[in-house]
Protein backbone atom coordinates (compact mmCIF):
# COMPACT_ATOMS: atom_id res chain seq x y z
CA UNK A 1 0.00 0.00 0.00
CA UNK A 2 0.83 3.41 -1.14
CA UNK A 3 1.68 6.38 1.83
CA UNK A 4 -1.30 8.21 -0.21
CA UNK A 5 -3.67 5.07 0.27
CA UNK A 6 -2.97 4.56 3.81
CA UNK A 7 -3.90 8.21 3.91
CA UNK A 8 -7.10 7.94 2.28
CA UNK A 9 -8.00 4.98 3.98
CA UNK A 10 -7.64 7.06 7.35
CA UNK A 11 -10.25 9.44 6.54
CA UNK A 12 -12.43 7.02 5.02
CA UNK A 13 -12.34 4.87 7.97
CA UNK A 14 -13.34 8.46 9.74
CA UNK A 15 -16.27 9.34 7.42
CA UNK A 16 -17.58 5.83 7.73
CA UNK A 17 -17.72 6.17 11.33
CA UNK A 18 -19.39 10.11 10.84
CA UNK A 19 -21.83 8.47 8.88
CA UNK A 20 -22.68 5.90 11.04
CA UNK A 21 -23.33 8.10 13.79
CA UNK A 22 -25.32 10.67 11.74
CA UNK A 23 -27.54 7.57 10.40
CA UNK A 24 -28.00 6.43 13.73
CA UNK A 25 -29.03 9.88 15.23
CA UNK A 26 -31.55 11.36 12.39
CA UNK A 27 -33.33 7.66 12.81
CA UNK A 28 -34.15 7.79 9.45
CA UNK A 29 -35.09 11.87 8.53
CA UNK A 30 -33.39 13.51 6.26
CA UNK A 31 -30.15 15.14 7.04
CA UNK A 32 -28.81 18.06 5.07
CA UNK A 33 -25.29 18.68 7.40
CA UNK A 34 -23.06 17.05 9.66
CA UNK A 35 -20.86 19.26 11.11
CA UNK A 36 -17.18 17.96 12.88
CA UNK A 37 -14.49 19.00 14.89
CA UNK A 38 -11.30 17.61 13.72
CA UNK A 39 -7.99 18.54 16.03
CA UNK A 40 -4.62 19.38 14.60
CA UNK A 41 -3.03 16.39 16.33
CA UNK A 42 -5.14 14.13 14.62
CA UNK A 43 -3.41 14.56 11.54
CA UNK A 44 -6.77 14.88 8.99
CA UNK A 45 -6.64 16.41 5.83
CA UNK A 46 -9.45 18.03 5.00
CA UNK A 47 -9.77 17.72 1.21
CA UNK A 48 -8.70 13.98 1.70
CA UNK A 49 -11.82 14.04 4.36
CA UNK A 50 -14.37 16.02 1.83
CA UNK A 51 -13.34 13.63 -0.46
CA UNK A 52 -13.83 10.30 1.46
CA UNK A 53 -17.05 11.71 2.63
CA UNK A 54 -18.19 11.88 -0.87
CA UNK A 55 -17.54 8.90 -1.01
CA UNK A 56 -19.14 7.42 1.99
CA UNK A 57 -22.55 9.49 1.84
CA UNK A 58 -22.93 8.87 -1.99
CA UNK A 59 -24.15 5.20 -1.45
CA UNK A 60 -26.43 6.43 2.11
CA UNK A 61 -29.23 8.16 3.30
CA UNK A 62 -26.37 11.21 3.54
CA UNK A 63 -25.95 11.41 -0.70
CA UNK A 64 -27.19 15.15 -0.10
CA UNK A 65 -25.65 16.37 3.25
CA UNK A 66 -23.35 18.53 3.57
CA UNK A 67 -19.58 17.92 5.97
CA UNK A 68 -18.74 20.68 7.91
CA UNK A 69 -14.99 20.56 8.73
CA UNK A 70 -14.15 22.94 11.90
CA UNK A 71 -10.46 22.14 12.30
CA UNK A 72 -9.26 23.05 15.85
CA UNK A 73 -5.71 24.00 17.08
CA UNK A 74 -3.30 22.57 19.09
CA UNK A 75 -3.38 24.53 22.14
CA UNK A 76 -0.69 24.03 24.91
CA UNK A 77 -0.38 25.40 28.68
CA UNK A 78 3.46 25.41 29.77
CA UNK A 79 2.98 24.20 33.26
CA UNK A 80 6.47 25.66 34.04
CA UNK A 81 6.22 29.67 32.87
CA UNK A 82 1.85 29.38 32.37
CA UNK A 83 2.09 30.61 28.82
CA UNK A 84 -0.37 29.33 26.04
CA UNK A 85 1.00 28.37 23.09
CA UNK A 86 -1.04 27.75 19.37
CA UNK A 87 1.22 24.43 17.79
CA UNK A 88 2.24 24.59 14.69
CA UNK A 89 4.17 21.06 14.90
CA UNK A 90 2.98 18.26 16.87
CA UNK A 91 5.67 18.44 19.28
CA UNK A 92 4.36 18.94 22.71
CA UNK A 93 6.85 22.16 23.81
CA UNK A 94 6.01 25.50 24.92
CA UNK A 95 6.76 28.66 22.91
CA UNK A 96 7.38 30.66 25.19
CA UNK A 97 9.71 28.93 26.88
CA UNK A 98 10.82 25.85 24.63
CA UNK A 99 9.76 23.62 28.31
CA UNK A 100 7.97 20.03 27.45
CA UNK A 101 6.15 20.19 30.66
CA UNK A 102 2.87 21.47 29.07
CA UNK A 103 -0.69 19.86 29.52
CA UNK A 104 -2.90 19.87 26.29
CA UNK A 105 -5.92 22.11 26.35
CA UNK A 106 -6.96 21.27 22.41
CA UNK A 107 -6.02 19.33 19.72
CA UNK A 108 -7.13 16.27 19.79
CA UNK A 109 -10.73 16.51 19.17
CA UNK A 110 -12.67 13.95 16.61
CA UNK A 111 -16.33 15.12 17.33
CA UNK A 112 -19.87 15.25 15.87
CA UNK A 113 -20.66 18.48 16.80
CA UNK A 114 -24.14 18.58 14.84
CA UNK A 115 -26.23 17.13 12.51
CA UNK A 116 -28.80 19.26 11.05
CA UNK A 117 -32.34 18.05 9.73
CA UNK A 118 -35.09 18.45 7.47
CA UNK A 119 -38.03 19.22 9.47
CA UNK A 120 -41.21 17.01 8.92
Amino acid sequence: MLPGEVRAMHELSICNAIASTAVKHAEGRPVTQVKVQIGHLRQVVPDALQFSWEVVSSTTDLKDAQLVIEQVPAVVECLDCGATTVLDLAILACGACDGFDVKLLSGEELLVVSIDLVDA
